[in-house]
């Protein structure tokens, strides 16, 4: 008895892998009962913690509208993901939709869906005021952080690789373990997303100890993430984000996350909307980096 009990719950487990493998996004979180959202811890100000259970941000509060429009009795869970696994959680079921800071390119567009762009970013340095570092120049030969898993990891390689020179790179788990290691002075400088940047520059115990520079090393857009080939999702999710868009309900919340004060501190980032995501918002798209490396 205990042996067919055994087999039964075998079969039924597997039954479920197959199931959220192969069910589209919106029937699985029907079936389960709850939809659950990827969301990433210090991704500020477009997705990241507040306290032990709270996730907020620019990204996050958008995912939260669309999944109310489409799936407006199903609850949603929320579950942090890094740069490294982001990709596998989502493509093996076990998040339905990432909400963080990812950049939409053509190598991910292999394994992965996007969303149409939301949000279009510079890749910058943060270092100390302090140090005098006013360009990336200054910055050959010392040490870099940089998040693992991230598209800045090849830019600061060709960078090294077009000037002929080398950084000393050091790698954080995620965002908020590469801003200490600038921080703690383990490193010169800290590689990333301008918004990021500022987001982690403007929670940290002394805001007016940092700022950002250098040229942009890239120009990146980043959308919300979903599974790849649910084209039914996909369009359903770019259907009500291109309404907002339209409506001018997502301009408003651009501006809330990045005009106006924001939590936990009250700080303000203010990055003002730029051309290349107001020319993104009038005519919508998914266009990969490569496509504005090119304009």
């Amino acid at each position: 008895m205990n042996m067919k009990l055994a087999l039964v719950a075998l079969l039924v487990s597997a039954s479920a892998r197959v199931f959220a493998q192969d069910a589209g996004t919106l029937e699985k979180a029907k079936a389960a009962g709850s939809v659950v959202m990827g969301v990433r811890e210090s991704s500020t100000p477009l997705s990241y913690q507040l306290g032990s259970d709270k996730f907020v941000g620019y990204h996050v509060e958008l995912c939260g509208r669309v999944l109310g429009a489409l799936l407006p009795k199903v609850p949603i869970k929320y579950m942090s993901v890094t740069s490294q696994n982001r990709i596998p959680l989502l493509q093996n079921g076990t998040v339905d939709i990432e909400c963080g800071s990812t950049t939409n390119n053509t190598a991910r567009k292999q394994q992965v869906a996007f969303a149409v762009t939301t949000y279009v970013t510079e890749a910058r340095f943060a270092v100390r005021t302090a140090s005098g570092i006013t360009s990336v120049e200054q910055l050959f030969g010392k040490t870099v952080a940089t998040t693992t898993g991230t598209t800045l990891v090849q830019r600061l390689r060709k960078l090294e690789r077009d000037n002929g020179v080398s950084f000393n790179l050091l790698f954080g788990k995620d965002h908020a373990e590469s801003f200490l290691l600038l921080e703690s002075g383990r490193a010169d400088a800290f590689a990333m997303d301008d918004n990021t940047l500022a987001g982690n520059i403007s929670n940290s115990k002394s805001p007016q100890d940092y700022r950002i520079v250098g040229k942009p090393l890239g120009i990146e857009p980043l959308s919300i993430m979903i599974r790849k080939d649910d084209l039914r999702f996909k369009a359903a999710v770019d259907e009500i984000i291109k309404k907002m868009m339209s409506s001018g309900e997502l301009e408003q919340l651009y501006t809330k996350w990045f005009l106006r004060p924001i939590p936990p501190r009250g700080a303000v980032l203010n990055i003002p909307m730029g051309e290349a995501l107001r020319a993104a918002f009038k005519s919508p798209n998914d266009d990969p980096a490569e496509a504005y490396e090119n304009k």
